[in-house]
């Protein structure tokens, strides 16, 4: 698993060394860094699902578009070079990327495994093919749900079931990976012991908990590589076309997907979880979410919401869902001379957060306090 992520001259960080746990959460401010972080993984993924045998780093693909060599690289301190570090099962690991100002991607220079260092021709997947392959792994099957996600359909594109191996950046292939997988079992530590265990029985049970009542419908149409989804809320009703469910319905959905189709160490990224969500139904995704990386399945999570870290503190409030010491909090602020970027709250056993730095989540007293007359 994950344990820390390093950056060197990336976007807008000089240096950063960021702990991560089973679960992290990077809050803060707009435009300071969070889905950067996000991002540098984002671009190991889309790099070896493009080319095993690559040497280049691929700056614009199928999962995220970065732009050009200027865009990537930090632009007080950097040049024409990037560094990302990763410490994973007590190893790490280092990537060097350059690239000329013009280019659309960056070559890899070199990439260093604790002491030894490893030259591109020497590398499959961005690793030295005899060594990593659980990092190498987590990597290939990496998952990230960005904030933009796809509009309900009225017909769903089946994508091959090799193609379509998580929902996909925008949750394009939610209906794809729920089709195949439909009576996939789900791992244990996830497993709704009420309902039967095939995976599609299983997402509609878990979407309950954010849409009592829910009941889903997938059928493929004949003869064709096209599937309908049928959505209700409602035994006394049809189902509906996801065009005519609310937009929550459709943005949670890719969520339980992912989380229900991962395998033990894989990897997670979900920016804003609390997309379309009454608060109530953002306090229940937090739980959901400690419980999924509860089951082994490592989660990183953007999010500017609240409920969504409370939930998260409920779940550890109750002492069966997720310790402590699995949760990782950082709020990130703008880059300023002499402040820190990046601040870490930490979490003790009954939910409790050890201190709360200006703009983390005060929002709510800020306001109550100028309607009591208290503040500005």
């Amino acid at each position: 698993m994950l344990t820390r992520i390093d950056l060197q001259h990336f976007k807008c960080f000089k240096k950063l060394h960021l702990p991560v746990a089973p679960l992290t959460l990077l809050t803060g401010l707009n435009a300071s860094g969070k889905s950067s972080i996000l991002q540098t993984l984002a671009l190991l993924n889309q790099t070896v699902n493009d080319n095993e045998w690559s040497t280049n780093l691929v700056l614009n693909g199928d999962i995220v578009q970065m732009g050009m060599v200027p865009d990537v690289v930090d632009e007080i301190s950097g040049r024409d070079r990037i560094e990302i570090g990763l410490e994973y099962n007590d190893n790490a690991y280092l990537w060097r990327f350059e690239g000329d100002r013009s280019d659309m991607f960056m070559r890899v220079l070199s990439v260093h495994i604790n002491k030894a260092r490893y030259e591109p021709d020497q590398l499959r997947f961005l690793l030295p093919p005899s060594q990593s392959l659980k990092l190498s792994r987590a990597i290939r099957r990496l998952t990230y749900i960005t904030a933009e996600r796809s509009a309900p359909q009225t017909v769903y594109v089946l994508e091959d079931s090799n193609r379509a191996v998580t929902v996909g950046p925008k949750g394009e292939n939610t209906v794809s990976v729920l089709y195949w997988g439909r009576d996939a079992s789900v791992i244990d530590g996830l497993l709704h012991r009420k309902v039967v265990a095939h995976r599609i029985r299983q997402v509609e049970k878990r979407m309950q908990n954010f849409f009592p009542g829910f009941e889903l419908d997938l059928q493929q149409i004949q003869r064709t590589n096209s599937a309908i989804l049928g959505l209700r809320t409602s035994r006394e009703t049809d189902f509906h076309r996801p065009t005519h469910t609310g937009f929550g319905l459709t943005h949670c959905l890719p969520i339980v997907v992912a989380g229900l189709s991962a395998e033990p160490d894989d990897i997670i990224m979900i920016e804003n979880p609390e997309a379309h969500l009454h608060p109530a139904g953002q306090a229940l995704m937090g739980q959901f979410l400690a419980e999924i990386a509860q089951a082994g399945i490592q989660v990183l999570v953007e999010t500017h919401s609240d409920h969504i870290l409370n939930g998260v503190r409920r779940a550890i409030r109750t002492g069966t869902v997720l310790t402590a010491d699995k949760v990782a909090i950082h709020f990130f602020r703008p880059r300023a001379e002499g402040t820190p970027q990046v601040i870490s709250p930490t979490l003790d056993d009954s939910g409790n957060i050890d201190h709360w730095p200006e703009g983390f989540f005060d929002q709510f007293d800020k306001d109550m306090n100028y309607f009591a007359g208290w503040g500005e």
